[in-house]
């Protein structure tokens, strides 16, 4: 009896041992299956995501999977991540570049436009100074051309300075000059306040781009008048600024810290269409590439902006 309980016990227990066992196959098995759908799924998500980058679409973002793990297949989803947005960032940096060089085109165009049709209608007193205006701006178009053969580089924030002797004061008047036809044809005032016989050393091109740009977002918003001025540092040679301002409405403060930025969209509305609405962001590059500062003041009477040039760095060998 006792020999016939014991073999009971001993195959009851190997029953529970074999089902236990086979529990614990199941398990890992089961477990195996969740674990290797875990890491398959982030891991198809990461290569349709990369087809996507792939065939162009840059707006693909892994999200949420990737932030969720802190293994290494949640480092690759959040590098796939990175590596979109970059690429986008790129993509969108390029675009604007050709706009503003698209932008810098259109300016002196417009100069040598208005200053040939006058020719043209016989409306001009002064032709000779006319023809004057008109080779300037295409001078200033020749060097942007060139800019534009230049973008395989993709550097927008590199700009290439060629400093010479100009007679600021004839190079001031001459950009205000190209603006005349301009601000006449819109019923507006175009003043110049500047020093005589100023000479500096400066990238003659790029300053009057600068000084282009300025006034071209002044007769923007202005309600009668736009006023330039050159003011020259008697104490330090070679320090000058020019200002550019209008009696338009003014700058809201919210919209102050954002005006250089190339996307950016205020709700104050220009009362002309005049340009692509870049300028201000290639202004903000020149005078940066220039070593030159950039400072704004506006209140509801009007806005002024004042770029300050320093004294060139010397040379060294």
């Amino acid at each position: 009896m006792l020999v016939a309980e014991l073999k009971d016990t001993a195959s009851r227990a190997v029953g529970w041992i074999l089902l236990g066992s086979l529990a614990s196959l199941i398990l890992a098995a089961g477990g195996a299956i969740l674990l290797a759908q875990g890491m398959s799924r982030p891991l198809r998500r990461a290569t349709a995501a990369y087809n996507s980058i792939a065939n162009g679409d840059l707006s693909v973002r892994v999200g949420g999977a990737g932030k969720q793990r802190q293994d290494e297949v949640g480092q690759l989803l959040r590098s796939l991540d990175v590596m979109a947005e970059s690429l986008d960032r790129a993509r969108n940096q390029e675009r604007q570049f050709l706009l503003s060089v698209s932008h810098d085109l259109r300016t002196p165009l417009t100069s040598i436009r208005g200053y040939a049709e006058a020719l043209a209608d016989g409306a001009v007193t002064d032709p000779q100074r006319s023809a004057a205006v008109i080779v300037s701006e295409s001078r200033r178009l020749e060097r942007l051309v060139k800019d534009l053969l230049d973008l395989a580089k993709l550097e927008a924030n590199q700009f290439k300075l060629n400093p010479t002797l100009v007679d600021l004061t004839d190079l001031v008047a001459d950009t205000a000059d190209g603006f005349l036809p301009t601000a006449e044809g819109n019923g507006l005032e175009l003043l110049l306040e500047a020093e005589e016989d100023v000479t500096v050393t400066i990238d003659r091109d790029r300053v009057a781009q600068v000084l282009a740009n300025l006034i071209e977002n002044a007769i923007k918003f202005a309600s009668a008048k736009v006023v330039v001025t050159l003011r020259v540092c008697t104490e330090v040679a070679g320090q000058f600024q020019l200002a550019v301002c209008d009696d338009g409405p003014g700058i809201d403060d919210v919209d102050l810290p954002r005006v250089f930025e190339r996307s950016f969209t205020s709700d104050r509305k220009p009362t002309r269409q005049i340009g692509s609405g870049i300028g201000l962001a290639i202004v903000h590059e020149l005078v940066e590439a220039m070593g030159a500062t950039i400072a704004i003041k506006t209140s509801p009477a009007g806005t002024t902006f004042l770029v300050s040039f320093r004294p060139p760095k010397p040379v060294t060998e």
